[in-house]
């Protein structure tokens, strides 16, 4: 099938489109362009964009780097994401565009549109795996504290490709099924909600489950050898700078000051509960932490049982919104000049519904899943667009500090890419999906609320 551009006709007509399509052609005046959201609202969208299924593997992440140094990356990287994303609006008014699509068609051409369209469609998909992965992870042990029900092992409802099957055919693929995401819009502060009551139970479970759980060797080392897988799934976990030109858009006041004011708060909001979720539950595991947090749990804890709950309902409330993104920069590259038909909406959701769950029971281990999409798409996505757009739509000398910096974000983001890839494919991580880690019999014979357990030295 021959690739139909959406941007045949002048990027000069392609900007006016976009810009239509956010702002009324009637108010182009930066301060006067009207949408529906105050700060508050906007600061809260963009907090539950980066907020996501890649939070929980930021324990994962400290085990990763190193845990003094994983906290110094997870800032560095939140200070990268509240940059880059300003960057965006920045390129966007020296281009005269308003989305992310426009503005890399401005810098580069109709061969970058396709690089960010392939990367846009990649990093919506793979995150559809791996709501996937955690899906099949959660729900099994949900169901196996049923009370009055004997769901063990063998038990349907404790096989994760069951699971996923069931939760993608009855609910994931209805929902992703309408056309128009707004049906789903109003998610946000509930989702904001089940964090929330998340890192209560992963800081609750640090002060009463951690003090009985060995430490492993060289848990407090400085730093440790997968460091720039570290930083790909803490760039997974920041990642919504494919929201950024929606958000801003949304503005009543749509101005430079105004961004940067949302922009700060909720990047400096997630950083906070980014650190103390990561701390928390990498202090309680240490060596031992899976790239789901979830999984060093174990399956008699009641509190955790509740949190896996609330969060497989984030989870699966949150895939139909990935699955938008994913199903239109399809139809944008393929089917940009075709009517809207109902046909092809429906079998274009299936199929990537369908592959998404196919993608999902190869693996059952997160932390390569999130490595991967961290590397490949979050990666340029964070680091290598935002500032490669800037150096090229910018006029300012290259010794400006704008421009210093943007130069050295692009570096490292192409550093990130390429060493994260390889290491990533030559060290597979493994993971102890389904099994109870050793402490849990210890804890089991006395429980969680019982006296300390007794375990064999750590190595």
């Amino acid at each position: 099938m021959a690739i139909v551009s959406p941007e045949i006709k002048s990027p000069q007509d392609v900007h006016a489109s976009d810009r239509e399509a956010l702002f009324p052609r009637e108010v182009e005046d930066e301060d006067s362009r009207a949408g529906t959201s105050d700060l508050p609202s906007a600061s809260l969208n963009v907090l539950n964009s980066i907020i996501g299924a890649g939070i929980i593997g930021l324990p994962y992440a400290l085990k990763q780097a190193g845990f003094p140094l994983g906290l110094l990356l997870l800032v560095v990287v939140a200070y990268v994401t509240d940059y880059s994303i300003i960057l965006l609006i920045k390129s966007g008014s020296l281009s005269g565009t308003t989305t992310y699509q426009s503005l890399v068609h401005s810098a580069f051409g109709y061969f970058g549109y396709i690089v960010l369209s392939l990367l846009q469609f990649t990093y919506p998909f793979i995150a559809m795996v791996s709501y996937n992965v955690i899906t099949g992870d959660t729900l099994t042990k949900v169901f196996e504290r049923i009370p009055g029900e004997s769901v063990g092992e063998e038990h349907i409802l404790a096989n994760r490709y069951f699971i996923i099957f069931l939760t993608s055919v009855f609910c994931t693929l209805p929902l992703s099924l309408f056309r128009d995401v707004a049906q789903l819009g109003k998610v946000s502060l509930i989702s904001v909600f089940f964090t929330l009551f998340i890192l209560i139970v992963v800081v609750v479970r640090a002060f009463t489950l951690g003090p009985q759980i060995p430490a492993s060797m060289n848990a407090w080392t400085f730093a440790q050898p997968n460091v720039v897988q570290a930083v790909g799934i803490m760039a997974f976990a920041f990642i919504c700078h494919h929201n950024t030109f929606i958000i801003y858009g949304s503005l009543e006041q749509p101005s430079l000051s105004n961004w940067s004011r949302v922009t700060h708060v909720s990047v400096l909001s997630a950083l906070i509960i980014s650190l103390i979720l990561a701390a928390c539950g990498y202090a309680t595991f240490t060596g031992f932490t899976q790239g789901d947090i979830f999984e060093n749990y174990c399956k008699n804890d009641d509190l955790v049982t509740a949190g896996r709950f609330c969060y497989a309902l984030s989870i699966l409330l949150t895939f139909p919104i990935e699955c938008f993104v994913t199903r239109e920069v399809f139809e944008n590259v393929f089917f940009a000049s075709a009517p809207w038909s109902r046909v092809r909406h429906t079998i274009v959701t299936v199929v990537i519904v369908a592959a998404a769950t196919a993608a999902s029971v190869s693996t059952d281990c997160l932390g390569i899943v999130l490595e991967l999409n961290g590397v490949l798409c979050a990666s340029p996505l964070v680091f290598i667009l935002p500032a490669a757009c800037y150096l090229r739509l910018s006029s300012e000398p290259w010794y400006n500090p704008n421009r210093l910096l943007s130069a050295v974000l692009l570096l490292c983001g192409m550093a990130i890419m390429g060493v994260g890839l390889v290491m990533a494919l030559l060290h597979q991580q493994t993971c102890t999906h389904g099994q109870e880690m050793f402490y849990c019999s210890s804890l089991n014979a006395t429980t969680l609320h019982g006296h300390n357990a007794t375990f064999p030295s750590s190595t």
